[in-house]
């Protein structure tokens, strides 16, 4: 999956907010995402946030 930072990502389930999409701050062995509602970044394993993402928004 083509994901690099500054990327918008719908996520198949929301977070604690109700948020569905995230920004990408950081790519790597861990993703860096800040969730766009609420504001809270989150760091995250590849392959965890890679099988959880609906659609890219925005490159």
């Amino acid at each position: 999956m083509n994901v690099g930072a500054g990327d918008r990502v719908e996520m198949k389930k929301p977070h604690p907010c109700g948020g569905r999409t995230f920004l990408v701050l950081r790519v790597g062995m861990d993703f860096k995402i800040r969730c766009e509602k609420c504001g809270r970044e989150v760091m995250a394993p590849r392959g965890k946030i890679e099988k959880n993402i609906k659609k890219v928004i925005s490159e």
